[in-house]
Order: C-alpha cells, then structure tokens, then sequence
C-alpha cells in the first residue's frame, strides 16, 4: 500500500495488489509532428511556468509504447487535442488508425468549436469512439460555445466520457474554471465528464461537481505529486473529502510528458488509499477506468 519504489517495481506490485493490470485514462500518443511541439513548450517551460519541466520519457513512439505496457498498463487512452479550427477532424482520424493498430489503446477523439462539430464528432462516435478529450487551455475555447452545444448533446447521449482539462492549472486560460464548465453540466446534466487533474489547483470545487452530478468523475493526473505540491497542494482533509467517492476516481498520469517517474503518481495514489483501503486502490487503478472505457 505504500506504492512502487522505482518504475521496475510497478509491474510485481501492481500484481500483489491482485489486477491484471493499470488503465491508465490520460495519456499522450499523437503525430510525431505534433508532438514535437508539445515537447518544444515543456522545453521552454520556464519562461511559461516559471519551472523547468524536463519530458521524463521522451522516446520515439515504440520505445514509448514498450515502456507504458512494462508498468503492467494494458489499457489506456490516447488523447488528443486540437488548437485551431480545421484540426479536430484531422486528429481523430490519425487516433482511429493509432487504436486500430494498438489494440490496447482505446479509439479517442477530440473536438473544436467550429461548424460541423457535432457532424464530425458523430461519425467519431459512429466508429466506436470509447473516450473524448477536450482541453478548454491549450484551445483557447469557452466550452460553452453555441458551436459546441450540439457536440455536448451527443456526447452526453452517448455516455463516453470526455477527458476535460478545464481548471486554472498549470495556468489559467480565458475560459478556464470549474465555474464555466458547469455550464455545460446544467445544459447536459447526463453528461459523462472526467475532470483532467481532479480541477487542479481548485480541488473542492472539483468535488463539489462530484457530488452534484452524478456522471462527473476525477482523474489522477499530476494530483499530489511533488511537482504539483509545490504550487498546488491538496488540501489536508483530501483523503477524508474523497471517502464518498471511491468509484469515480480515475487513474491518469500525462505519460509521457510528465518530469518525474511514472511511479511517483502510484506512490501518491497508494498513499490516499493509507486510508482508503485497498478497494479504494483497486478502483481508481482499475476498476473505475476500465467501466468508463469499457475494457
């Protein structure tokens, strides 16, 4: 219950914890191209951050896809995200053919408010799409956009959860709070969301959406890491808070683009469930993702 002690240790504790194996609902998989970028602005991520943020597993693409299946991950989504119009459609179709030549990597897709949204979303959904990404920062976006209320609906129909990166953290965006994006959850209430980074740095009112809305799950990703602790700390009854809400807690990580070691993140997770239990364990590494992606 204390976690890994190094990345070699995950795959034999995940074992002794009795799971066949991690699902892992947040990661990063995306043409090389893209990518690329997304590495040169970790790469200057002290003149944006005010922190370095060295990419801990930067590898080409094979070597990144042995080293996450070596943890014991044998399922996982591979989120995308646009940051202009024109560029959704083109991403989802490059997941697709990703998904379909990595059979433990569940189909994504991703959206932009922009017309024809909800035509591409559909044919997204009509394919077998198990799992959405929408980051309101990086697209510069109000998720409560006219040109997205359709796509909510749809999503929210068809009970796939969407991966949203729509608290202040790392920085706070234009449309960026848990405020705006209940918006959208007082239009779409049967909306299936995972709130990216449990809301970091606005954790209490990450749970609050929690516990107002049924379909409204948290994700792992960076929470109670030392990397995040030092700007956003959770607060000090975060264990008691979540007590309530053992099966909506998602493992996410940002592999690869994360500055610390995989097992960091179990570490802290394994460290909530000191109190949890180890069915709590069990949920948020397991059970909880694998029921949203239907593994």
């Amino acid at each position: 219950m204390t976690g890994p002690g190094s990345d070699g240790e995950i795959r034999d504790w995940v074992r002794g914890l009795g799971l066949p194996g991690l699902i892992d609902i947040h990661v990063h998989f995306m043409p090389e191209r893209v990518l690329a970028k997304v590495w040169a602005y970790f790469d200057a991520a002290s003149e944006h951050y005010g922190v370095d943020w060295p990419v801990r597993y930067r590898f080409d693409e094979p070597t990144r896809l042995a080293v996450l299946r070596g943890f014991g991950v044998i399922g996982f989504a591979p989120l995308l995200y646009p940051h202009k119009p024109a560029m959704a459609e083109w991403l989802n179709d490059w997941a697709a053919e990703f998904a379909e030549r990595e059979p433990d990597a569940v189909p994504t897709a991703t959206f932009y408010p922009e017309p024809g949204a909800d035509a591409y979303l559909a044919r997204a959904l009509e394919r077998g799409v198990r799992c959405l990404k929408a980051h309101v920062q990086v697209g510069d976006y109000d998720p409560a956009d006219p040109l997205l209320d359709k796509v909510w609906g749809l999503v929210a129909e068809s009970g796939v959860p969407v991966v949203i990166h729509c608290g202040h953290g790392p920085l706070p965006g234009r449309h960026t709070g848990l405020d705006v994006f209940e918006t959208v959850l007082r239009r779409h209430p049967r909306l299936t969301a995972v709130l990216a980074h449990a809301g970091t740095p606005d954790y209490l009112a990450a749970l609050e959406l929690v516990r107002r809305y049924p379909r409204v799950h948290l994700d792992t990703t960076m929470v109670g890491v030392a990397f995040t602790e030092r700007n956003a700390p959770l607060p000090a009854d975060w264990t008691a808070r979540l007590a309530e809400f053992g099966d909506r807690v998602a493992l996410g990580t940002d592999y690869p683009n994360i500055p610390y070691e995989y097992s960091e993140q179990l570490r802290a997770i394994a460290g909530w469930a000191q109190d949890l239990g180890p069915e709590f364990l069990r949920a948020v590494l397991h059970d909880t993702p694998a029921r949203l992606l239907g593994r």
